[in-house]
C-alpha cells in the first residue's frame, strides 16, 4: 500500500523541486525568503481541521511544533544549496545522505544496529553522490571527486583550502539540510505511531508557519523578505507559486502517510526513484525551454550521472 504512493510523492516532488529551483534562480534569489513563502503558506493546512479536530496534550502539542521547526530549519539550507548549483547535483547528493543519517539517528536513539552490508551501503551512497555531483571532463573529474573528498573529510579534521570554499558551502548546505530531513523524519515517524496521522500532521504544520514568523525577526531578514522587487516578482508569480506549493502538500502528505504505513529508512531509500524523474523533467526542459531552467547535461555527464544513480540505486537497495 504504501509503495505506490511514496512512488507518487517522489514523482510529483521532482516537479516541484524544478519549480523551486526556477523561483530561486529567476525570481527570489534568497532562500531565506524563499523558505519564509514557503513556511507562511502552511496556515492553509487548518483547512483540514474540519476533518480531524484534534488537539493533543501539550507535552505532544511541543513535539509537533519542534518536528514543523525542524522542516523549515531543513528547507532553508536545502533552499540555499539548490541556489548555489544545479538540482541534478543537488537532490541526488541531499537524498544520498538523507538514508545515511536516519540509519545513525536510528541507531542512537533506537540502538538499531548497522550490518556489514548497510555500512557497504553508505560508502556506495556517497561515491554515487558524489559522481552524480561533479561535472564531467577528461582531465577535473577526479580532481574534483579528490576536492569533494578532501572537504567532507575536512569537517573532521579541519583542513579546507581557499579554492574549496563555494563547493565547501554547497557540501556543507547539503550535509545540514540532509541531516535535519533525517531528524525530522526520525521524529516524523515516532509521532505518527503515538497520533492520528492527520491531525498531527496539521500541528506540525502549524509549527513551519511560526517559524516562518520567527524568520521575520532578525532585521537583516525582514529587509530580505519585504524588499520592494522580491514582494513585486512574488506577487506576479502568485499565480504559478500557489500551484507548485498546492502540488508539495499533495506530494508532502503521500510522502507523510507513507512513512505512517511503512519504514522511514525504507521509504528515504526509494529517492533514488525521484532523481530518475528529476533528470527527465530537467532534460526536457533543458531542451524545450532553455530561457526558463537550463542545466549543463550533455551525453557525457548523463552517463556520468545515470552510473551515479545506479550507485545510489545500488547503495539504497543494499540498505533495503
Amino acid at each position: 500500500m504504501w509503495l505506490p504512493i511514496a512512488i507518487l510523492g517522489y514523482l510529483i516532488n521532482a516537479g516541484v523541486y524544478t519549480a523551486d529551483k526556477y523561483f530561486l534562480s529567476k525570481k527570489i534569489h534568497s532562500s531565506v525568503s524563499y523558505a519564509f513563502y514557503v513556511g507562511i503558506w502552511s496556515i492553509g493546512n487548518v483547512v483540514l481541521f474540519w476533518f480531524t479536530p484534534f488537539v493533543p496534550v501539550w507535552q505532544w502539542l511541543l513535539i509537533d511544533l519542534c518536528a514543523g521547526l525542524l522542516f523549515l530549519w531543513a528547507l532553508i539550507a536545502w533552499y540555499k544549496a539548490l541556489h548555489q548549483s544545479e538540482a541534478t547535483k543537488v537532490v541526488p547528493m541531499v537524498g544520498a545522505f538523507i538514508p545515511i543519517f536516519s540509519f545513525l539517528l536510528t541507531f542512537i536513539f533506537w540502538e538499531e544496529q548497522l550490518s556489514q552490508r548497510q555500512l557497504l551501503a553508505l560508502f556506495i551512497l556517497i561515491a554515487g553522490g558524489v559522481l552524480i555531483s561533479v561535472k564531467q571532463s577528461k582531465y577535473v573529474f577526479w580532481r574534483k571527486c579528490l576536492q569533494y573528498a578532501r572537504i567532507i573529510f575536512g569537517f573532521l579534521i579541519g583542513k579546507t583550502y581557499s579554492e574549496d570554499h563555494p563547493t565547501r558551502r554547497l557540501i556543507a548546505n547539503s550535509l545540514v539540510s540532509a541531516l535535519v530531513f533525517a531528524t525530522y523524519y526520525v521524529l516524523i515517524k515516532y509521532i505518527y505511531l503515538n497520533q492520528p496521522f492527520l491531525g498531527s500532521y496539521i500541528w506540525t504544520r502549524m509549527g513551519s508557519f511560526l517559524g516562518a514568523l520567527l524568520l521575520l525577526l532578525p532585521a537583516k531578514n525582514r529587509r530580505l523578505i519585504l524588499a520592494k522587487e522580491r514582494r513585486r516578482e512574488t506577487i506576479k508569480s502568485l499565480p504559478l507559486f500557489l500551484v507548485i506549493r498546492f502540488l508539495a502538500v499533495i506530494a508532502f502528505l503521500l510522502l507523510n502517510y507513507a512513512i505512517a504505513l511503512g519504514n522511514v529508512s525504507l521509504i528515504n531509500a526509494l529517492q533514488g526513484v525521484q532523481y530518475v524523474f528529476l533528470i527527465l523533467i530537467i532534460l526536457i526542459l533543458s531542451e524545450q525551454y532553455p530561457k526558463i531552467l537550463k542545466e549543463e547535461i550533455n551525453k557525457k555527464v548523463l552517463v556520468q550521472k545515470l552510473i551515479g544513480i545506479l550507485m545510489v540505486g545500488l547503495g539504497l537497495h543494499l540498505l533495503i
